[in-house]
């Protein structure tokens, strides 16, 4: 009982380390009114660490939704740092362009693509990029990990968010994406993995 309450407490400290800005907060109401989910504070900060420690200059999402996780990931690139966002709905577009605005940031640092990922990834420049974030449709995770880790430049980063979701013992279409994607990911030896316990699980990457 004594470690349920540790483990509670410290999920609340993490989730809570750094709250979020108005800017955050008007977005993730945004993002309520809309039904689609944006990362948590924990995983957002996250993306910023990895941007800031590559020094991350072009940053592929797939995923855009409100712009939540893209203004976390802008927030640790550079500062002439460009992120490539892609989102089939458009409503997520309007809602992200509304938060980077908000955010003040310059519309030539967002280039926010509509459309299938799986018919966007393709046309990227193979190896240009730092980092690929993914938070989208988690049947199709191993069909955006073969695409995007062919963007990774030596170095470059790839995540998939929500992979904790795909540990439960169903035999549904995401789950069973979810592993395929974890075992992908570990069985690729092009890539150092790991998996971060923040949100519902990151699963990041590292191109050797």
């Amino acid at each position: 009982m004594h470690s349920d309450t540790h483990l509670d407490d410290l999920g609340v400290f993490v989730e809570g380390y750094l709250p979020d800005d108005e800017v955050l907060v008007a977005s993730r109401a945004r993002s309520a009114e809309l039904g689609c989910a944006p990362v948590g504070a924990a995983c957002g900060a996250t993306l910023s660490f990895l941007a800031a420690t590559l020094q991350a200059r072009a940053v592929v999402e797939v995923g855009t939704g409100v712009g939540v996780s893209g203004l976390y990931l802008l927030r640790g690139m550079a500062e002439d740092g460009v992120l490539t966002s892609i989102d089939i709905e458009p409503e997520f577009h309007r809602a992200a362009r509304k938060t980077f605005l908000e955010a003040g940031l310059p519309p030539g640092r967002t280039r926010l693509i509509m459309g299938r990922a799986l018919d966007v990834l393709p046309r990227l420049t193979t190896g240009g990029y730092d980092l690929v974030f993914v938070d989208a449709a988690r049947a199709e995770y191993p069909n955006y990990f073969d695409e995007g880790v062919q963007l990774l430049r030596p170095g470059g980063v790839i995540a998939f968010h929500n992979l904790l979701s795909g540990v439960r013992n169903g035999r549904d279409p995401e789950t069973l994406a979810m592993r395929d994607v974890a075992r992908a990911v570990r069985d690729d030896e092009r890539l150092v993995p790991a998996v971060l316990p923040v949100g519902g699980g990151l699963l990041v990457a590292s191109m050797a």
